[in-house]
């Protein structure tokens, strides 16, 4: 079976060398923390959003597949068969999409990984992370997933060694979700500030 319904996308499988090998090759990344991933269990990744490049970076960055959310725009027209078959998770961002969260529930619930950015978008001011929306921290609170921040660095440059992901140690998310969600942006804008300094 196909599609995000599929725990393990045959193209995922069949692509996440390919990008593996060209992304290490042309944008030479730093991988900080690896270790924080867990290597079996239901996972949250959660971060900032940069670029249109972060999926590939985070992808590269484990060989565990990861269930990304992303805007349903990505599932319309002929790119559909190439995303659909990655495991991507179409999200309207229309509205609140209660189906979306449904089915990333689903993943989790098979020890599977979600990545999530909970910005939903690029922010325009350099430095600054945009509001979170509260779906990472509730997927994980519900599923009793790990949460794992991670916070993306620098710009893509080719062939320059100038991206970073860093990857936090995992927890689990406690009862309060606005709290767990004013808690997560807030110690990632901090780590952000500091690797301004």
């Amino acid at each position: 079976m196909l599609g995000s319904d599929c725990l393990e996308p045959i193209l995922y499988r069949v692509v996440r060398p390919i990008i593996n090998i060209l992304f290490k090759f042309f944008y030479q990344p730093t991988y900080l923390g690896l270790e924080n991933i867990p290597k079996e269990g239901s996972v949250v990744l959660a971060g900032n959003h940069t670029n249109n490049f972060d999926c590939l970076l985070l992808i590269s960055s484990t060989k565990r597949t990861i269930h990304f959310l992303a805007k349903d725009e990505l599932l319309k027209g002929p790119k559909k068969v190439i995303f659909k078959n990655m495991g991507i998770i179409p999200v309207n961002r229309r509205i609140h999409d209660k189906e979306a969260l449904i089915k990333a529930k689903k993943v989790l619930s098979q020890n599977q990984v979600i990545g999530i950015f909970p910005e939903g978008t690029f922010s325009k001011v350099k430095g600054q992370l945009l509001p979170f929306k509260i779906g990472a921290v509730k997927m994980a609170h519900d599923t009793n997933a790990k949460l794992v921040p991670f916070m993306i660095t620098g710009t893509y440059k080719l062939l320059r060694k100038n991206i970073t992901i860093t990857f936090y140690p995992p927890y689990n998310v406690a009862d309060d979700l606005g709290l767990e969600n004013d808690k997560l942006r807030d110690f990632l804008q901090k780590e952000l500030d500091g690797k301004k300094e």
